[in-house]
């Protein structure tokens, strides 16, 4: 589970993090990264937490299935929290074949997927 302070819950933020932050696709997911963004609804705090969401659509599955993506993506992202930005949006949104995936392809896909955002990786 992410603590409270890293979860992406307004809909401006999922918004920011997908129409001005970076994307990168990967067969099983495409994870949108908004860098350093100042959170607007915070009072001046010197280094504001890097904040995640989840979008998992019906087209992965049923509920039982979306649940159990979310769960997953969740974990992967909570140990990977660390190495994002300071202030950082990320949205990560679960692509039809993440339903059938198991753990380890969700978490080369996310960790590909972060590895390009924050330049280590390539086109």
């Amino acid at each position: 589970m992410l603590p409270t302070e890293n979860r992406l819950r307004r809909r401006e933020d999922f918004a920011t993090a997908v129409r001005r932050g970076r994307r990168a696709g990967r067969p099983l997911l495409v994870v949108h990264l908004r860098s350093g963004a100042t959170d607007p609804h915070a009072p001046g705090e010197s280094a504001p937490p890097t904040r995640a969401g989840f979008v998992v659509s019906k087209a992965v599955g049923g509920a039982v299935t979306r649940n159990q993506v979310k769960r997953r993506l969740r974990h992967l992202l909570r140990d990977r929290l660390s190495t994002l930005p300071p202030g950082s949006l990320v949205v990560v949104r679960a692509l039809p074949g993440a339903g059938d995936a198991d753990h380890a392809q969700l978490a080369r896909d996310l960790d590909a997927a972060l590895q390009r955002l924050l330049g280590g990786g390539t086109r």
